[in-house]
């Protein structure tokens, strides 16, 4: 197993955490870091994650919608998530801190989970 598959697995086991209001965003270094464990997604303007998928049809891709939903409603932590004939594109960031946190990172790993 590579460092990349250990490190999304290990963001994928994890949970987000509240992060306290005026924490500061993740630096760059560390982002970059975390962002090797993810598959497909990229880091936006220094402040926030983003990835895209495409499906079969609206069904397919709506349904994928709402399964990361739910992961992000457990998480209790909500992405931006844009629906189109056959794509979804998801943009995550945490408010509280005006950038990236680990709770990003988290997600996506879960995310990329659901489409296997």
């Amino acid at each position: 197993m590579t460092s990349s598959n250990s490190n999304t697995e290990e963001l994928a086991a994890a949970h987000c955490a509240p992060c306290a209001e005026g924490s500061p965003a993740m630096d760059a270094g560390e982002a970059g870091e975390l962002l090797e464990a993810l598959d497909g997604w990229s880091i936006q303007d220094g402040h926030h994650l983003q990835r895209s998928w495409e499906f079969k049809d609206f069904v397919a891709a709506l349904d994928f919608v709402n399964r990361v939903g739910e992961v992000a409603e457990a998480e209790q932590h909500h992405p931006d998530i844009t629906l189109a004939w056959g794509k979804v594109e998801v943009c995550v960031h945490t408010h509280t801190v005006g950038g990236l946190s680990r709770n990003d990172f988290i997600l996506a790993a879960r995310i990329d989970q659901l489409r296997g």
